[in-house]
């Protein structure tokens, strides 16, 4: 039986778990743009032109995952902006289908998603590091946990201090890649351009073209974590649907012009061979200098991805355990009471995470959490119908453009993405499916002992 649900207009919503609004729209859209572009785009380039089948295939796979990724964006901002609240698809889900979903989001979200994603994004930063000095693999694995630590110590000590950095972080990290770019449209010999422009469909398939797609949305993924942050907007109505939409096409652009720039200086076969085609292509462009600054740039990104994860990730533990949601609620829902964030759920995220850099791998992580945030994410999307249907009492100030169309397109790509990883991975896919069950008897007890 669908549980009810009593949606409350947003002007009567709390701020929820008394957080300060002060997040501004500047930050929000550099927070977006900080969080997604991490290491996908200078890590995903090879599998993207490998299972895409031409190059062509390949930039087709980047502007699809885009454009996949801002349909579902403007709907969920839709979501967003009548839902302002602290907690992002967690509180999403539970408004609009029932407490148990939401659950079961948050418990991938806090226990796979985002301490696998952080501890994913450092075992490939100290990897880069080793570009400079030289480590073993114990070093490397101190490294990454030390930064894993310092990040947490920095946002608890205060969000603002932490959303500055992603500022600073984000322009940072813009520097090389417009580099590569500029020189790579200009210096480029390969013929990359002339190469995109021939609409080739020899050695495609549906499920290779689908895994290109899956690999660009490693790279697009992050953008919703702003979201989690709503009840710290200053003027959520506005700031959170501009800050998504401003910072995905901003981001979706950057990708589509970094890979024909990369395939105008290496040929497709090369990139597709490299692990690091974008070091590879400053190489060739620069020298060894060009090494020193690709690498620069990319250790900087990822920083600002991981501070992002880290920043946005734990609200969703946080919102659950402040409605009791969580186990050791009451410690998880402690805010420190001169900074006001959220000490505790820091402290998860960021042990799971240290847990996951010990044991986990690059590859596993980051296919594992795209294939369960997906599943989450077109059941968002399908709650745009929801909200519009049951609580039509609603008007929020940001509306999704072309309804029903948009949503359909999220769904539609949604469900694609999600079938062609059950065919192409499905281990991992049967592993998140697992592990999503397991939260079922964890949310029985937690429900149980509720009434009791």
């Amino acid at each position: 039986m669908q549980q009810t649900v009593k949606l409350q207009p947003k002007e009567s919503q709390p701020s929820n778990q008394n957080l300060k609004k002060q997040v501004g729209a500047l930050d929000a859209i550099t927070m977006v743009i900080g969080i997604v572009i991490g290491s996908g785009i200078f890590f995903k380039s090879s599998p993207v032109f490998s299972n895409a089948g031409s190059p062509f295939l390949g930039i087709m796979a980047w502007i699809i995952g885009g454009l996949l990724t801002v349909a579902s964006a403007l709907t969920i901002s839709e979501i967003a902006t009548a839902i302002p609240k602290t907690g992002g698809l967690f509180v999403y889900i539970k408004e609009l289908y029932s407490e148990k979903w939401a659950f079961l989001f948050g418990w991938v979200q806090s226990f796979i998603y985002v301490p696998g994603v952080t501890a994913a994004l450092s075992i490939i930063f100290v990897t880069q590091a080793t570009f400079f000095i030289p480590m073993s693999d114990f070093t490397q694995k101190i490294l990454a946990i030390s930064l894993i630590f310092f990040l947490i110590l920095v946002n608890i000590a205060s969000t603002k201090i932490g959303s500055k950095i992603q500022v600073v972080a984000t322009i940072a990290k813009l520097i090389p890649i417009v580099i590569i770019i500029a020189f790579g449209f200009i210096k480029g010999t390969v013929g990359g351009v002339s190469e995109v422009s021939k609409v080739s469909l020899s050695g495609a398939s549906l499920a290779g073209f689908g895994s290109a797609i899956l690999g660009t949305l490693w790279a697009y993924d992050g953008w919703v974590g702003v979201a989690n942050m709503a009840g710290e907007l200053k003027n959520p109505s506005k700031d959170l649907p501009k800050s998504i939409i401003l910072g995905l096409s901003i981001t979706m652009i950057i990708y589509v012009l970094i890979n024909i720039a990369i395939i105008n200086v290496i040929p497709v076969d090369a990139v597709i061979a490299s692990q690091t085609p974008a070091s590879d292509a400053a190489v060739l462009m620069f020298g060894k200098s060009g090494a020193i600054l690709i690498s620069a740039g990319i250790m900087i990104s990822i920083f600002g991805a991981m501070n992002g994860y880290l920043l946005t990730g734990v609200r969703v533990p946080f919102a659950m355990a402040s409605e009791g949601l969580f186990p050791f609620a009451d410690k998880l829902s402690y805010l420190h009471p001169q900074s006001n964030t959220p000490v505790l759920a820091f402290v998860l995220e960021g042990a799971l995470a240290v847990l996951y850099v010990m044991s986990g791998s690059f590859e596993v992580l980051t296919t594992l959490a795209m294939f369960m945030v997906w599943f989450f994410f077109v059941m968002a999307v399908a709650g745009i119908f929801v909200l519009r249907k049951k609580f039509s009492h609603l008007n929020p100030a940001y509306k999704v453009p072309f309804y029903p169309f948009v949503p359909l397109v999220g769904i539609a790509g949604g469900i694609y993405i999600l079938l062609s990883t059950l065919v192409t991975d499905f281990k991992t896919a049967v592993l998140g499916i697992l592990i999503t069950a397991l939260g079922v008897p964890v949310y029985n007890h937690i429900t149980k002992s509720k009434r009791a």
